[in-house]
């Protein structure tokens, strides 16, 4: 089964999300975050909406950090880098690097904990078709890194 070992997400730094000195602000990382997460679940082929609706089956954030290296400002073009670094039975572990596009500089660094849950706010099993797949892109982001350290 083919998979993927990571997704790159663009965005561009909107003047809202910056300071008076064009610097954006550090909460802004965790909604693009969000928009890497969203959008490798998409390549992977599954749709959060439809998790809900046809499975409830709800990722909640349980834990989330982020590590800034290097300050982004108004209008550059990031790169969201995303990978699933874990997939158990009820929990999910997604980790992210931006990159500023321009040039290549990471910015920051993170990850985001899941815990699987009904709608009902309960943990409750991944559905194997969710499984395998996640479980298939955390091995081939864990061989990609093994490769990489070389």
């Amino acid at each position: 089964m083919p998979t993927i070992e990571h997704h790159d997400a663009t965005v561009r730094v909107r003047y809202a999300e910056t300071d008076q000195m064009g610097v954006v602000y550090h909460a802004n990382y965790l909604i693009w975050f969000e928009v890497g997460r969203v959008e490798l679940m998409r390549a992977l082929g599954v749709e959060y909406k439809r998790m809900e609706a046809e499975d409830d089956c709800h990722i909640v954030v349980a834990d989330v950090h982020c590590r800034y290296h290097c300050s982004a400002q108004y209008d550059d073009v990031l790169r969201i880098r995303t990978r699933i670094a874990e997939s158990r039975n009820r929990l999910v572990r997604f980790a992210y690097e931006v990159f500023r596009d321009a040039d290549g500089t990471l910015l920051a660094t993170g990850g985001t904990t899941h815990v699987i849950c009904g709608s009902n706010g309960r943990p409750k099993t991944l559905p194997g078709k969710y499984r395998v797949l996640l479980t298939a892109a955390a091995t081939a982001a864990a061989v990609a890194g093994d490769g990489s350290k070389g």
